[in-house]
């Protein structure tokens, strides 16, 4: 048995130079061991093409990229790669720029893309370039609105001002004003009231201890065992007390 183990150990021996001369046979021109496992690969400047490593072709107005993976060449910048493994000059229409990545176009400042071609933006009277990449092209000077396609005057009422919103109300009544039915009304207030400078309301309070009615404040009266809230404008009961029928009745 050993002797039947030993002879099978020598065979292998005797082919193992073979099996590497083989190996060693079957790695085309311009290749080279891989680093890394087993095998070969095409050297920098070749591609595999079947067995074979073949020369990277680089087409006019291209350079080699001396790497390993891809095509092994880029167009110089200004030529964008065909179909056809091709480099041509990329076309530059008037009113735009070649980007940085030298493959392709856009257009300057003040100008549209519009198929192949740069078309100016017309700014209507009272208008400046918008820097938006999309919606309108342009937005109008303070003080005037979009009207169509045209900047129209803002109409500002009397004791108003332009409060610079691009959205709903682009005015705002002056400080003593409120807004009724587009003009700016002064704040009439009452007696026993003070002005009220909040956005919102009737424009005054009634002074603490009176009460609003209607237009006007009037005095609140405290019934027994009763006293003024925070608010100065109502009344609670006193402690162990309960509000029935405007009165402060003692709790059971």
């Amino acid at each position: 048995m050993a002797l039947f183990v030993g002879s099978i150990i020598a065979v292998m021996l005797l082919a193992l130079p073979a099996f590497a001369q083989t190996a060693a046979l079957t790695m085309p021109e311009n290749a080279s061991a891989k680093r890394y496992g087993s095998g070969w690969e095409c050297n920098i400047g070749f591609r595999l093409n079947e067995n074979a490593c073949v020369a990277v072709v680089v087409p006019q107005n291209a350079y080699e990229t001396n790497r390993s993976y891809g095509s092994g060449w880029e167009c110089l910048h200004g030529f964008r790669g065909t179909d056809e493994a091709a480099c041509v000059a990329v076309e530059v229409p008037e009113g735009g720029f070649l980007d940085p990545s030298g493959e392709r176009w856009r257009c300057l400042r003040g100008y549209i893309k519009i198929d192949d071609t740069c078309q100016e933006i017309l700014l209507p009277a009272n208008a400046y370039l918008a820097d938006a990449s999309y919606g309108s092209m342009w937005t109008c000077k303070r003080g005037f609105e979009t009207t169509g396609e045209q900047c129209t005057p803002i109409a500002v009422p009397a004791n108003a001002f332009l409060n610079g919103s691009g959205y709903g109300q682009p005015w705002t009544c002056e400080r003593g004003f409120f807004e009724k039915a587009g003009l700016c009304e002064a704040v009439v207030v009452p007696q026993n009231a003070y002005f009220d400078g909040t956005t919102y309301g009737r424009g005054w309070k009634c002074d603490r201890g009176y009460a609003v009615s209607g237009d006007t404040c009037e005095l609140i009266s405290l019934p027994e065992n009763a006293h003024l809230d925070r608010s100065g404008n109502r009344w609670e009961c006193n402690r162990n007390f309960q509000k029935s029928k405007e009165l402060c009745v003692l709790n059971n």
